[in-house]
């Protein structure tokens, strides 16, 4: 194998398509936070990206060398599920992803100290990028694994659709204010529908692994009916976010988009589409849409609003 396949596959590895969600819920943080009247400070938004992408970076690599077995022993691999397939079939080292992954955490903390040292924003920068380290890499690495816990889903989560806009609002505004916590709340809950989501075709592969995902946990029928619960609390927590403070473009928008594909997959929940394997890939496509294109509408709906001011 030339040097160069070995360096696509490296790169695949990483996962660098899913990059784009960091972005995106990062931007959706520094966007609410200029509707608030932030004003906005260009080297604190790229260095601030680059703690991000860092994070995300080393969760690829990191999950992919802790979770080596369990995507072995996975028989139902998806597009979205069950690794990248590149560590076992021996495209690429062991060893090689996890110097990748410890690489990748010294560069996010590194990019958290040039934003605390050279451009100091507020005391929580430092606290919530090591957060951010730490949930990341305590998912798949022992001595936690949190993806085995029954806790793992909510943590990732709330890094991934919480955490990543808070810090991009935080590093602009100096501060937190009600106002990010709404914007995120929905997507927090769109973060673990998705993880819970892609489970279902690991669940084999996961138990035989020891991987106690909730799925492998709760059985897949039992987190097929937690998953319908968590559809119905989003959809009544947007009119309780609206009442709190969330602006009625944002709710509105939130609505139109996730109504339709929340309808659809709670049907096919309850039809059984959990069960069959057909359905997987639909099953993970659903679910990682509603999350990417819930930031993005919430992004494009911050930035009317700010650019309406």
């Amino acid at each position: 194998m030339s040097w160069i396949v070995r360096a696509v596959h490296f790169i695949r590895l990483g996962r660098p398509l899913f990059l784009a969600g960091g972005i995106t819920l990062y931007l959706l943080g520094v966007t609410v936070a200029l509707y608030e009247d932030a004003t906005l400070n260009l080297a604190v938004l790229l260095w601030g990206q680059a703690a991000v992408t860092a994070v995300q970076v080393m969760t690829h690599y990191s999950n992919e060398y802790f979770d080596l077995e369990a995507d072995r022993a996975n028989l139902n691999r998806t597009r979205w599920s069950g690794g990248s397939g590149i560590l076992p079939a021996g495209y690429v080292s062991p060893s090689l992803a996890l110097a990748a992954a410890l690489a990748a955490g010294v560069l996010a903390l590194g990019a958290a100290l040039w934003l605390v040292l050279a451009r100091p924003t507020g005391p929580l920068v430092l606290p919530l990028i090591v957060l951010a380290l730490f949930l990341a890499w305590s998912y798949s690495a022992p001595p936690l694994q949190l993806h085995s816990t029954g806790i793992g889903e909510i943590a990732a989560a709330f890094l991934v659709g919480g955490l990543t806009p808070l810090l991009g609002y935080y590093l602009q505004a100096g501060r937190l204010s009600l106002l990010p916590l709404l914007a995120v709340a929905p997507l927090v809950i769109l973060q673990f529908m998705m993880l819970v989501l892609i489970e279902f075709p690991d669940l084999q592969g996961d138990a035989a692994a020891g991987k106690d995902t909730l799925v492998v946990r709760l059985g897949a029928a039992r987190a097929a009916r937690l998953l319908q619960g968590v559809v119905a609390l989003h959809l009544l927590l947007l009119p309780l976010l609206y009442l709190a403070g969330l602006p009625s473009l944002v709710t509105a928008a939130l609505a139109i988009y996730t109504l339709p594909a929340l309808v659809w997959l709670a049907w096919r929940l309850r039809q059984g589409a959990w069960a069959h394997a057909a359905w997987w890939s639909w099953l993970g496509f659903v679910g990682i849409t509603l999350v990417a294109g819930s930031a993005l509408v919430e992004l494009a709906a911050f930035a009317a609003l700010f650019a309406l001011k």
